[in-house]
């Protein structure tokens, strides 16, 4: 088991309890320690094996994500902290201001990242821009989401954390069997 602990921003460590769920790089963990700023999660070896928790050193920058309350304002897509797997940063362009990543996944995962729909990465809502080959897809970053991440400090050969979106796995999986049955 991984225990690691993260020094929070004032505004996340206000009103946070043990148990609470943070998002780590777009993890879903729980609090299981706090002190001032100081904040601890664990992480078991399935985590690590499926993110890049088990990567993390001392010094680190993470993002991190408190939950959203009932009657909080909804902006973006729903990000639910439950990983897929990770990709690996395949290149990095500016393009002006905007930054321009392309991520590579396994092929199996392309069926459900589609242009113009939702990927998570580290946690952050995205809007998939293109796909790239068989296994590989492509996002924009306008400077606020730059500044807001540490997708700026991410280059080739670095892993991120991938949350597809749920309802698009959901539908075509769906219509996947219902076409299975109907023609088998």
């Amino acid at each position: 088991m991984l225990r690691f602990t993260v020094e929070l921003e004032p505004a996340l460590v206000q009103g946070i309890e043990l148990g609470a769920s943070v998002a780590i790089d777009g993890v879903c963990l729980s609090v299981v320690a706090h002190a001032g700023a100081q904040v601890s999660f664990e992480a078991i070896a399935e985590t690590q094996a499926l993110t890049t928790l088990g990567t993390l050193a001392p010094g680190r920058r993470v993002s991190v994500e408190r939950s959203v309350k009932v009657g909080d304002e909804l902006g973006g897509h729903d990000v639910f902290g439950h990983v897929s797997g990770t990709g690996e940063v395949l290149a990095r362009q500016y393009v002006g201001e905007q930054l321009d990543l392309t991520v590579g996944v396994p092929r199996a995962w392309m069926k459900y990242i589609l242009p113009k729909g939702f990927i998570a990465l580290d946690g952050s809502s995205l809007t998939v821009s293109s796909q790239r080959g068989e296994s590989s897809f492509s996002v924009h970053l306008i400077p606020e989401t730059q500044r807001l991440t540490n997708f700026p400090q991410r280059n080739p050969g670095d892993r991120v954390n991938v949350e597809l979106d749920a309802r698009t796995v959901a539908i075509v999986d769906t219509v996947e069997r219902v076409m299975a049955e109907r023609l088998g």
